[in-house]
Order: C-alpha cells, then sequence, then structure tokens
C-alpha cells in the first residue's frame, strides 16, 4: 500500500475519531454543537493577543462586553488564574470619562469568615419585607443574585443550568416573566416576575389571576415577587416570543396557545397609576405573604418621586425596587429602544434612589441594579450608589457558555442558550454548566467582599460614595456623592443595618 494512501487513512482515521470525541463530550458546547471546526475558534482565542498587536481592536474596544470582561467571566467560571500580569492595560493617563477608581483605605479590613470560605454567604444588608410587616420577610442570602431571564427567550437547558448554579452559589433567580417552569426547579430559590402578560398567572382571557399566583407560590420555592414595569432591552414596547419559539412546554409555563405569537403587551392591564400599582402590590403581598418589589428601567422621573410619596401617604408600596439601566437587557429590540430609551444605570438609579432619599425612605425600602454590573468594580460602584444587591444576566450567560455572537433574536445562537434548536441545545449541558455559572458568582461575591475590606469595611454595602471617585477624562476626578448630590449617610444602610451585616460578616 502506498505510503499517501497510510497516511491518508490514519488522517481520515483521526478526523473520525475527533469528531466522535467533540460529539460525545460534554464540558464544550460549541465543540458538540460543531465537531472539528469548533477548534478553530479556541486556537483564534488563545492566540487573539498576540494577534490583536498587529490588527482588530485591544482588549476594551469590543461591546457589549470587552474582551477583558469575557476572559474574566470565563477565567472565574472555569476556575482558571483570572490574574493580570504586568500591570493594567487601560489608559490612565486619558481614561474615559466615568472610568471608576476604588478609594482603598491605609488600614484595610482584617479577613473574615467569608474570605475563607468561597460559599460562605455575603447577605443582604436589609430584610426585605419588613417595613410592611409581610409574614415572609427576609434577609436575602446573597449580595449577587440572576436576573430575569424568561423561559422561551431562553432555552429550557439554560434555564436549568441557571437554576442549579444559583441553588450550588446559595444566590436568587428571576424568573423573568415568562412564567415558572420545570427547568427553574432543581434546587435554587426564586423571585417569580410578573410582567404585561401575566404569564404562567392568568386566566383564559389573559387577566391577571391572584388564585394561580398564590398556588404557584405556595408549590415552588418563591421567595420574593416582582411585578416588571419595563426592562433595559426595550423599554415601554413590550414583547413578542415568535410562534416558532412558542412549544408546548414553553406554552403550558405561559398558560398560552402553543404554536402562536405570544405577546407581552407594552403596559399593565391590572393598574395605570400610581395608586393602582401599589393597590397591587399590596394585594398580592396579603395574599402571598411575601415581600413585593417593582423592577423597571427609567424614563420619566416624576413617576418615581410620585410612587416614593404616595408609598410613604399610603403606608404599603414596593418592598423594593429593582433599577434597570438602559444599556442592559438580554433580550432583543429595535435598534432605536436599545440605543436611545432609558437612562443608563449610572444615571438612573440615584434618580431613583434620591426620590425615595427625599421621602424619608430609602432605609426602608431595598434596591437592586442590574444592567452590566457582573464586574466587581462596577458592582461596588452601584452598592455605593445605595443597592443592597445586584442582578446579573448576561455574565451568567457568558459563564455558562455565551461567545457573544449576537444572535439571541434569530433562533441560531450557536451555544444553545437562546434557541430551542434541538441540535444546538443539546451542546450545552446543564450539570457541567452550573457549576460554571456557580463560580463565576461566587467569585463576583468574592471579589466584591475583597474590595469591600480594601476600602476598610466588612460587608460591600458598607462602602459609601465617598470611597469611589469617576475619572473625568480630563486629569480630574469627582466623588460619586459629589456626581450624584447625595446628602451625608445616603447611599448606606440606616444604623441597625449596618450593625446588623457587620455582625453577621464578624461572626
Amino acid at each position: 500500500m502506498p505510503t499517501w494512501t497510510v497516511v491518508g487513512i490514519v488522517l481520515a482515521a483521526a478526523i473520525i475519531a475527533l469528531v466522535v470525541h467533540d460529539l460525545l463530550q460534554r464540558r464544550h458546547t460549541i465543540l458538540r454543537n460543531f465537531p472539528l471546526i469548533g477548534h478553530l475558534r479556541y486556537l483564534l482565542e488563545k492566540v487573539g493577543p498576540e494577534l490583536r498587536q498587529y490588527i482588530v481592536t485591544s482588549n476594551d474596544d469590543e461591546r457589549p462586553f470587552s474582551r477583558d470582561q469575557r476572559s474574566w467571566v470565563y477565567a472565574t467560571a472555569k476556575r482558571e488564574n483570572d490574574y493580570a500580569g504586568f500591570g493594567t492595560d487601560n489608559d490612565l493617563e486619558r481614561p474615559p470619562a466615568g472610568y471608576v477608581i476604588v478609594k482603598h483605605a491605609a488600614f484595610p479590613h482584617a479577613p473574615v469568615a467569608a474570605d475563607a470560605d468561597p460559599l460562605h454567604p455575603v447577605p443582604v444588608a436589609k430584610v426585605v419585607g419588613e417595613r410592611h410587616g409581610r409574614r415572609h420577610a427576609f434577609r436575602p442570602a446573597s449580595v449577587v443574585n440572576i436576573s430575569g431571564m424568561s423561559y422561551g427567550s431562553l432555552s429550557g437547558a439554560a434555564v436549568e443550568a441557571l437554576n442549579r448554579g444559583a441553588a450550588l452559589a446559595g444566590c436568587l433567580q428571576s424568573t423573568g416573566e415568562g412564567g415558572l417552569a420545570p427547568d427553574h426547579a432543581h434546587g435554587g430559590e426564586l423571585i417569580f416576575q410578573i410582567g404585561t402578560g401575566y404569564f404562567g398567572v392568568r386566566d383564559e382571557h389573559g387577566a391577571f389571576d391572584l388564585g394561580r399566583l398564590v398556588d404557584l407560590c405556595e408549590r415552588h420555592p418563591v421567595r420574593a415577587i416582582e411585578v416588571k414595569l419595563s426592562q433595559g432591552a426595550k423599554p415601554g414596547l413590550g414583547g413578542l416570543l415568535p410562534a416558532a419559539k412558542v412549544t408546548p412546554t414553553i406554552a403550558a409555563a405561559r398558560g398560552v396557545p402553543a404554536g402562536q405569537d405570544c405577546i407581552s403587551p407594552n403596559r399593565h392591564r391590572a393598574f395605570d397609576d400610581v395608586d393602582g400599582l401599589i393597590a397591587f402590590v399590596e394585594r398580592i403581598a396579603d395574599a402571598t405573604g411575601l415581600p413585593v418589589g417593582v423592577k423597571a428601567a427609567v424614563g420619566d422621573t416624576g413617576f418615581w418621586q410620585e410612587l416614593a410619596r404616595r408609598t410613604g401617604d399610603l403606608g404599603g408600596g414596593p418592598d423594593f425596587v429593582v433599577v434597570d439601566g438602559g444599556e442592559g437587557g438580554t433580550g432583543a429590540g429595535p435598534l432605536a429602544f436599545t440605543d436611545h430609551v432609558a437612562l443608563p444605570f449610572r444615571l438612573a438609579f440615584p434618580r431613583v434612589y434620591l426620590a425615595f432619599a427625599e421621602a424619608g425612605l430609602h432605609h426602608d425600602v431595598a434596591f437592586g441594579g442590574s444592567a452590566k454590573l457582573g464586574f466587581p468594580e462596577t458592582a461596588l460602584h452601584a452598592m455605593a450608589l445605595g443597592c443592597d444587591w445586584v442582578a446579573v444576566a448576561r455574565e451568567p450567560l457568558l459563564a455558562i457558555g455565551c461567545i457573544q455572537a449576537q444572535r439571541c433574536h434569530t433562533g441560531h445562537c450557536p451555544t444553545g442558550i437562546t434557541t430551542h434548536n434541538r441540535w444546538l441545545v443539546r451542546g450545552l449541558d446543564p450539570t457541567l454548566k452550573s457549576v460554571r455559572c456557580a463560580n463565576y458568582l461566587v467569585t463576583l461575591r468574592k471579589e466584591l467582599l475583597r474590595l469591600a475590606h480594601a476600602c476598610g469595611v466588612s460587608h460591600p454595602a458598607l462602602v459609601g460614595p465617598d470611597r469611589i471617585e469617576l475619572l473625568d477624562g480630563q486629569g480630574g476626578a469627582r466623588t460619586l456623592t459629589e456626581v450624584v448630590g447625595y446628602a451625608p449617610g445616603w447611599g448606606l444602610p440606616g444604623a441597625r443595618d449596618r450593625r446588623a451585616v457587620d455582625a453577621l460578616m464578624r461572626g
């Protein structure tokens, strides 16, 4: 047999063996879905830093997440070395306006139990629902939680991976507005989100059904309920899950017909003003005993001022508020909405917090933040503004395999996360990816705690706005306090909560 024939046979056998290996292994979604050619992606990723010295972009140029940011999430998810060598490659001589600088203390805080045990909880400073005496008021165990991403928009495998990851990390997962599915039932505790379509808790006419909500909360580990008014990706627009994505399983979770377009209206039918929203919140809280909050992107500041004022006047209202920045959102939307509607988080959150602070409610209402807050410095910035926790969405998707292909709206997500194509979804192993999700969440929480210690305090919520400076890009800087106009003590928990969380961390 000629030598070249032998070589060809050996090469063909090697290729076939590699294809079979790729199809059978479960660690890498890309290789399961795209055997053989998927290796090219990993090769390019490996040599990317060297190539970019000569062509394409720097580590910070890509959007919505830069290569530096994605690399950090991937490294933490895989428990690889997430350190950087040879100093920062950011240009601190000509930084972009708003560049975050954390002002460390001369005498950092001594390590606590959470430093030795990554799974040690870093609890929220406030007891959510305490002000209104909710029967099931509670202190969330983690300052880092998973934000709402709907079943249907995400594949069942992705939802399961996130829920298992939340259980491993000891944090909460918001269901998103797509209802509560079997894929949410893998140990992770939930925040049930009620959107404008009332999916999962609607009657046969599409109206909100309180009885179904009570039944759902009794059968599942729901710790809180959030009423979603809008989201960062497409505020004021509503949404559409196309008929091709409305499978029988998704239809059952949402309470809609299978195989038909599933529409989320742009507003709620159950209320049409601030007093109606407060009454809706109280009705749900009375029936379930759970803390009830509001999640929204921020446009009209007057709404938030009226909500804070009427919450104080009526003695009822949201137990927590989650502010979604206009730069956030896993959902697809028209370019005009994704680019130009709703304030970015840095501007949005202080306006909401100021409304409640001026009403004297900032210590009673808990605050969450979402929109690209899944990195230590951005999360600490949010908490210094007054957030009690951060909710992350796209970053956990990166942790379970997302490669920022930005094909979420096409049904052809190559990593099986935002598609229901069976071939693509099969590549995502929920059990293995859940560990990566948990690794990322735990590392972010640990890094937040280490930054807090560097600032001389025991908990990230105790880092005040004076500890963060924003560079202006022209050689100057201002503290967050100066930028947002907070009064002394704003941005921090009340004295009782400060003492409680400090004791929890020390103990």
